[in-house]
């Protein structure tokens, strides 16, 4: 069987076979963690809302005091360009996570200042995980409240898209040792619902969506299409705090992410949801996110549905 085509990697202003990309162990990103990124994702090999990725991860940029060197529009190019080439080694059905990565670069040694760099920009594209998530689309995620509250924003903006993950990676992975293919859902420090590890969290309750303010959680592009979408439709969408009480006490739930787009929760804490999967409401919302994104995600995601054990995480 040939080898599969290599797909390419943008690298401080080039585009090089990924086996090839490389960046210094000296990195601040690598050491410290002072980076920034944002992923969108492929429908058929299209973009869906760069712009607004973009935007928010200049935002984190300005927060995280990283000049990337670029402007918007250059990163949007440098966007495109390399989406246009990897979508020629993109397998059939399948799409791209595509993520800029901004570090602070390299800061100068003691006595050599010409060791230091600016920031190290990176964009790359990553095959979606359709075959390990396919099953939620058919069943729906199994979520459960992690005892391992967020940073509080007064420490670190949940608005900033940071490279800093390891508290959620913690809450994910003490989820996934109690029951493989389980989600967490991460509390503020108030003890309401926040968000997962890389998703925002709905409920709904009598017909009325819920979801958390951006106070204590990372707003997602999705989220955001949601709120249009709730908006167009006119079904009533309340962003306050959320309650484990409403959480637990709620008709369905769904989950948002650039992967996933909307994937319906079957169960918190072990307590199914009355609803069928996914809820009306729910799949009111999924038909509306598939027009807008003009593409089919759930078709593509349950292809790839097989009825394996879970082995591990998300």
């Amino acid at each position: 069987m040939p080898a599969q085509p290599e797909r390419l990697v943008f690298i401080d202003g080039n585009m090089v076979p990924e086996s090839r990309g490389k960046i210094s162990f000296r990195d601040l990103g690598l050491i410290y963690g002072e980076a920034v990124f944002d992923t969108s994702r492929t429908f058929g090999g299209r973009l869906f809302r760069l712009a607004d990725h973009i935007d928010r991860l200049y935002e984190s940029l300005t927060y995280a005091r990283i000049d990337p060197g670029m402007t918007k529009s250059e990163m949007i190019a440098a966007t495109e360009a390399l989406v246009a080439e990897n979508v020629k080694v993109l397998r059939e059905g399948e799409d791209y996570w595509v993520t800029q990565r901004i570090t602070a670069g390299i800061r100068a040694l003691d006595g050599e200042p010409e060791t230091a760099t600016g920031s190290t920009v990176i964009i790359e594209c990553t095959p979606l995980p359709l075959r390990s998530r396919a099953r939620y689309f058919r069943d729906g995620i199994d979520a459960v409240v992690s005892a391992r509250p967020k940073i509080a924003p007064e420490a670190l903006s949940p608005q900033a898209k940071t490279t800093n993950y390891l508290n959620m990676m913690l809450a994910q992975a003490e989820a996934s040792a109690g029951r493989p293919g389980t989600w967490a859902i991460q509390p503020d420090k108030n003890g309401n619902l926040a968000e997962g590890a890389g998703n925002n969290v709905f409920f709904v309750k009598k017909g009325v969506v819920h979801t958390p303010t951006d106070a204590y959680v990372l707003p997602g592009v999705s989220r955001s299409v949601v709120i249009e979408i709730c908006r167009d439709l006119r079904i009533p969408l309340v962003e306050a705090d959320v309650s484990l009480h409403l959480a637990m006490t709620a008709d369905e739930a769904f989950f948002t992410s650039t992967s996933l787009c909307v994937c319906p929760v079957r169960s918190l804490n072990g307590v199914a949801y009355p609803a069928d999967v996914p809820g009306p409401v729910t799949q009111r919302i999924m038909e509306a996110f598939r027009d807008m994104a003009q593409f089919d995600f759930v078709a593509q995601y349950v292809r790839f549905v097989t009825d394996a054990p879970v082995r591990g995480g998300i």
